[in-house]
């Protein structure tokens, strides 16, 4: 390789390499909750499923249900689950809804910078006077300065903020006809969910659905809370979809260092 050619494919790599850096500064974290549940029946090994909507306002072909349905099927495959080729063919029948509560306003404390006029007034000064003979005398006058605003620290005010919770929920439970009257066992659930100031569910979508994906099956004890960078691998897998995507956990996106 030339010089030439050298320098070519090094101003590249650096080209590269700041790019992705700026990719990883510019990502944000949110915290997603999470609440899992499995049932001592899920002690098998359902592995096909059945995936439907519970909801019933969400019809298959709406559009937005379809993406849905994308990010939890990734999910499930994420952890080695497979959508049957037909109803009567799946060991479980997952159900999930998705959607915002209603929005709720709560008081907190921001940080807000306070700042002080420092400076300013009069100063008298002793300047030099040439008369029209060329002879200098000294004169003094007043020299007037306006004051500066400097920032001398930070006090806490309350804001008032409106709360938009999203949440994703996704059940599993036996292919089974109902018996005696009682539905069929359900095997596992679990609950994320994501409350700030936005409204965008749509983005949040993927979000939700990647923080699932080590606690599908699983029961979480109590509800975790859940890191997620946005642009990290468990968002990025879920995104990908099930054909394009290998199963991955979301978990190393914790001992992942942030940017």
């Amino acid at each position: 390789m030339n010089l030439h050619a050298f320098s070519r494919s090094w101003t590249h790599l650096v080209i590269v390499g700041f790019a992705a850096f700026s990719a990883g500064c510019n990502s944000s974290t949110y915290k997603v909750k999470v609440d899992a549940i499995t049932k001592p029946v899920s002690k098998s090994e359902a592995q096909s499923y059945k995936l439907k909507s519970k909801n019933p306002a969400l019809g298959d072909e709406n559009l937005r249900y379809k993406e849905a349905a994308d990010f939890v099927k990734t999910a499930l495959s994420g952890k080695g689950m497979y959508e049957a080729a037909s109803e009567d063919k799946a060991d479980m029948i997952v159900e999930f809804d998705y959607g915002m509560e209603a929005p709720r306003t709560k008081m907190e404390k921001v940080s807000v910078p306070v700042y002080a006029q420092v400076g300013g007034g009069v100063r008298y000064d002793t300047v030099p006077v040439t008369d029209a003979k060329g002879n200098t005398t000294f004169r003094t006058v007043a020299v007037y300065e306006a004051p500066r605003n400097e920032l001398v620290g930070y006090d806490n005010a309350p804001r008032q903020v409106t709360i938009y919770e999203k949440y994703l929920r996704i059940t599993a439970r036996e292919n089974k006809a109902a018996s005696e009257g009682r539905p069929p066992a359900e095997l596992w659930s679990i609950q994320a969910s994501a409350e700030d100031e936005s409204k965008d569910l749509r983005k949040y979508l993927p979000i939700m659905a990647s923080a699932t994906i080590d606690y599908i099956g699983q029961d979480s004890s109590n509800q975790k809370v859940v890191k997620v960078r946005d642009n990290g691998p468990g968002v990025e897998f879920v995104r990908k979809g099930v054909s394009d995507s290998a199963p991955v956990s979301n978990q190393p996106q914790s001992a992942t260092p942030k940017i």
